[in-house]
């Protein structure tokens, strides 16, 4: 039951956690009204194409744009009167929008991204589904657009998987590569308005990605030939002439502000993504692979570009090394699958490794580099997977960051390896889901 609105008046973070705790009108038992229609994978309909896609070669440049998509999409409609519509896989094509629609004007959007895997073991999983599918709720819930079962969405993705899967990433051929999944939830009401939406739409669409854990493919934007899931050779050396080995981060200034406490950088929206654009261009243009996002007058390290960010230093009292990342409690920052995954495996596995999730500042890192503290650093992403950091600019000063195995650090190629395996089926674990296959 909903408490009531004390007489006093809010304060804005208050006014948006009562908003989303009372998810109006997401919720399906609205009083005085007839119970709304959930989200029903298992009503899901199925048509299938009759003008079959061609899968890209390898070295089809078009990998690089991120624009090839399989043969279907599924869909499914939502509207305050009724609720959930029934489900639809059906050939991949335009959707029908108009001019008015909501997601246009207000950007009324959601998203996640998730990656569907063809193991070493010849089976498909997706990772940790169930995760993205709950943040995906939480996402839609702070933008004003309908509440769904998590658990629902799961079986609808996973229906997807199995009608493209087997194609797409067909076995033998294709050990160790993966498709991107991209559920995606809009407003489609036509009404044009600053009001919540009173029509959705749910669609999942599945494309040919490439390889961005390896910073020099990005800068040739090209894919790379290995697989995401090879690793880094451990007696990998440095190179002679001492090029930067990992991304290059471009620290943010004070006046550009990715997200900020109260806002709704914990929640995966398009909002979150176009005003940083800007930025990321600037970024690219100078050299740098990604912008590692600051906040506030104390510089506090938050994301780098749209990853988490990790870095190893030792304690400056202790000597013992730690591995921080920026915490949850100010809501600045995506609760990254990646992110979580990692902590729990270094808490599990590394044992000579404390875990810390804190605020730290850029000058903390600063320092650290100075004195020798700083061990590694790296991004961690659906889209980057784990990916070593070899350099940071910040006020115009440039900080090497070691890269002690040649390409990567050693915690960084532990995890990745560790991550990989699971993704992959080398090693049988319960966040690798495996996907049922035609």
């Amino acid at each position: 039951m909903t408490p009531p609105i004390t007489p006093s008046t809010p304060t804005v973070s208050s006014l948006t956690k009562e908003g989303i705790d009372l998810q109006a009108p997401n919720s399906n038992a609205q009083a005085g009204k007839r119970p709304l229609a959930p989200l029903d994978a298992s009503a899901v309909q199925v048509n299938l194409t009759k003008s079959p896609r061609e899968i890209p070669t390898p070295d089809d440049p078009a990998i690089a744009s991120s624009s090839v998509c399989t043969d279907h999409m599924l869909t499914v409609s939502w509207n305050a009167s009724t609720g959930w519509e029934t489900p639809q896989i059906k050939p991949y094509g335009p959707l029908s929008l108009m001019p008015t629609a909501s997601v246009l004007h207000y950007a009324t959007e959601c998203f996640e991204g998730l990656k569907l895997y063809r193991g070493q073991d010849n089976k498909l999983r997706f990772f940790r589904i169930s995760r993205n599918c709950e943040r995906m709720r939480k996402s839609a819930n702070r933008i004003a657009l309908p509440d769904f079962d998590s658990s629902e969405l799961v079986k609808l993705i996973l229906s997807l998987a199995k009608v493209d899967g087997s194609k797409w990433l067909p076995k033998d051929t294709h050990k160790g590569k993966f498709l991107y999944c991209r559920p995606t939830l809009i407003s489609d009401d036509a009404t044009l308005g600053v009001q919540r939406p009173t029509k959705a739409l749910l669609f999942v669409i599945l494309t040919v990605f490439p390889d961005m854990s390896d910073p020099k493919a990005l800068e040739k934007k090209t894919p790379t030939p290995s697989s995401i899931a090879t690793e880094i050779s451990p007696t990998a050396t440095l190179p002679e002439n001492n090029e930067v080995q990992g991304l290059k981060l471009l620290a943010s200034s004070e006046d550009t502000i990715r997200a900020w406490p109260g806002g709704f950088g914990y929640a995966k929206l398009g909002a979150n993504y176009g005003p940083s654009l800007v930025a990321q261009g600037v970024a690219r243009d100078r050299g740098f692979n990604q912008i590692l996002w600051l906040f506030g007058t104390e510089n506090y390290v938050t994301e780098a570009g749209a990853s988490n960010f990790f870095i190893v230093m030792k304690n400056k009292e202790t000597g013992a090394e730690e591995l921080i990342t920026a915490g949850l409690e100010d809501k600045v920052i995506l609760e990254g699958v990646t992110r979580a995954s990692i902590l729990q495996l270094a808490e599990e596995r590394l044992p000579g490794l404390k875990v810390v999730e804190r605020k730290f500042t850029m000058m903390e890192v600063k320092e650290a580099v100075a004195e020798g503290r700083v061990v590694e650093a790296f991004a961690a992403g659906t889209a980057f997977f784990v990916a070593p950091v070899g350099l940071i600019e910040w006020k115009g000063e440039q900080m090497r960051i070691p890269t002690v195995e040649g390409h990567t650090g050693k915690f960084a190629r532990q995890l990745r390896a560790w991550l990989s395996g699971i993704m992959y089926g080398e090693e049988q674990h319960e966040w690798g889901v495996v996907v049922e296959e035609n």
